[in-house]
């Protein structure tokens, strides 16, 4: 198996449909957790975002209708139901904003904006708990910016190439249990600058 058939099995891809099932706030909240905390139940994941367990369930329920997550049935027992993420990832195609239904340029919009929000609370976290990381982690840590004169041409390019780059280091992930590995969040924000 080639690395992009591969890579591309690892993401989700958003149509107008699943877009739809998944761009609400808590879906994608809850999502997010599954995919970098691993598999919880509704109760579980309820407590963490202070909801009601009936609202986690009932959200779970239509992320799972869209393929978003599915039962983990391996865990749990009697009556109590465990979730998992189905995929690591979405991947979305750039028609979607600009689609002539209103309804699937709204929920593309939401999911961009929840996107962003959900980057700027994970860095806002790490920015309070850095203090409390081993130096490694702390000199490990970046949070850059860059601005750079591009055409549309070559800014697809330097994303496409640096989203190879850290896809290569998946081949690098250290084994589970290995002391001083973590999970390490990458996030990639390229655009043109508007003046203001």
């Amino acid at each position: 198996m080639t690395e992009e058939p591969e890579r591309e099995s690892r993401y989700r891809p958003l149509d107008p449909r699943t877009l739809r099932g998944l761009a609400h706030p808590l879906r994608m909240r809850l999502l997010s957790a599954l995919r970098h905390d691993g598999p919880a139940t509704a109760s579980q994941l309820a407590e963490r975002f202070g909801e009601s367990s009936g609202a986690t369930s009932y959200h779970l329920r239509q992320l799972a209708a869209h393929g978003f997550v599915a039962d983990d049935p391996g865990r749990g027992k009697g009556r109590e139901r465990w979730w998992k993420a189905s995929a690591e990832g979405n991947s979305a195609d750039h028609t979607l904003f600009t689609d002539a239904d209103p309804a699937v340029r709204g929920a593309a919009g939401l999911f961009l904006q929840e996107v962003a929000a959900q980057h700027a609370e994970e860095t806002a976290r790490w920015l309070a708990a850095m203090p409390e990381w081993p130096e490694s982690w702390r000199r490990a840590s970046d949070l850059s910016d860059f601005t750079l004169r591009l055409t549309p041409d070559r800014a697809y390019e330097l994303n496409e190439r640096v989203h190879a780059l850290i896809e290569s280091y998946r081949d690098h992930e250290p084994a589970p249990g290995t002391a001083d590995a973590a999970q390490v969040r990458i996030q990639l924000h390229a655009f043109p600058r508007t003046a203001g």
